[in-house]
């Protein structure tokens, strides 16, 4: 089998053409987001929304309204939760990440074990990327285009937000109507993103790209391209590998994503731990050569 073939022969089947469009489209909006999530230190947060849609999205299969309805309802509701814990209560806010969100999620699993269902519910938890429909790939692409464009025309607002919100609040902006806004966007990228990989895997797609390209630049506009780029990519080859392989795409998916960030974490010139040590003896090597 040649290269060419290598690449083709997945997409003569229509369901990984779906599959293919399906990762891309969430590895590219969970990367976005994940730069902001990073820099904020919300990776727990993005653990417990994506864990507390659970319940939402059976509980929308039961009444027939689309997953991403009671997702989104749940996904706030985790962080209204979350709020009320925290504000009432000598509960700290990581405390409350974890009190409500596993709750969430336990309650979720209750009702996928005693919900009748012609369809496979277990799918919503680990994924089901292969078998994702036109009607649902439909459904993802509308979610991560509104999710992407929110990002990126208010991308200056998010990010002095995240960097400095005391002086977001000088020059007029509301740093808690920003924060509930990118919580709102992370409620539906949960949405689009478990449609691929499951609400367990979802949080590393939030995460891992996000503090992939943090390891490779200083500048948070560079930042917004590499975490994409190396989201997409490393969804592309999980999605191919899996194939091959006969693996679960979904957990590929992931896996290669955490190959590339230790890659980087122990190479990357500035920040990984050999990288800096290599960087570091070729400018005392280029000095001593400039000496002589």
């Amino acid at each position: 089998m040649n290269l060419t073939e290598i690449f083709t022969d997945p997409l003569q089947y229509e369901f990984m053409v779906r599959a293919l469009a399906t990762t891309v489209t969430a590895a590219a909006v969970c990367a976005v987001l994940s730069c902001w999530l990073v820099l904020i230190g919300w990776s727990l947060m993005g653990d417990a929304v994506s864990h507390a849609v659970l319940p939402g999205v059976v509980l929308a299969y039961i009444v027939g309204l689309p997953f991403a309805v009671g997702a989104i309802v749940f996904g706030f509701l985790a962080v209204a939760l979350i709020g009320v814990v925290r504000d009432t209560s000598r509960i700290k806010e990581d405390a409350a990440i974890g009190i409500v969100f596993t709750t969430l999620f336990a309650f979720g699993l209750v009702l996928v074990s005693v919900t009748p269902s012609q369809t496979d519910l277990n799918h919503i938890v680990f994924g089901n990327l292969l078998g994702v429909s036109r009607a649902e790939l439909v459904q993802i692409v509308i979610l991560a285009a509104i999710t992407l464009a929110a990002l990126l025309l208010k991308r200056r607002d998010f990010t002095l937000y995240a960097f400095d919100p005391t002086h977001a609040h000088a020059i007029g902006l509301n740093p808690k109507l920003l924060g509930t806004a990118l919580l709102g966007l992370l409620a539906l990228t949960a949405v689009v993103a478990l449609q691929a990989v499951g609400v367990v895997l979802v949080v590393a797609m939030l995460i891992i790209p996000g503090a992939t390209a943090y390891l490779l630049t200083d500048r948070f506009g560079r930042m917004l391209v590499i975490a994409p780029a190396v989201s997409v990519t490393c969804a592309v080859t999980g999605l191919y590998v899996s194939y091959y392989l006969d693996t679960a795409p979904g957990g590929m998916v992931v896996v290669v994503q955490g190959v590339v960030f230790a890659a980087v974490y122990l190479f990357a010139p500035q920040q990984g731990i050999i990288g800096r040590r290599i960087s570091a003896a070729l400018r005392q090597q280029a000095t001593a050569d400039a000496r002589m």
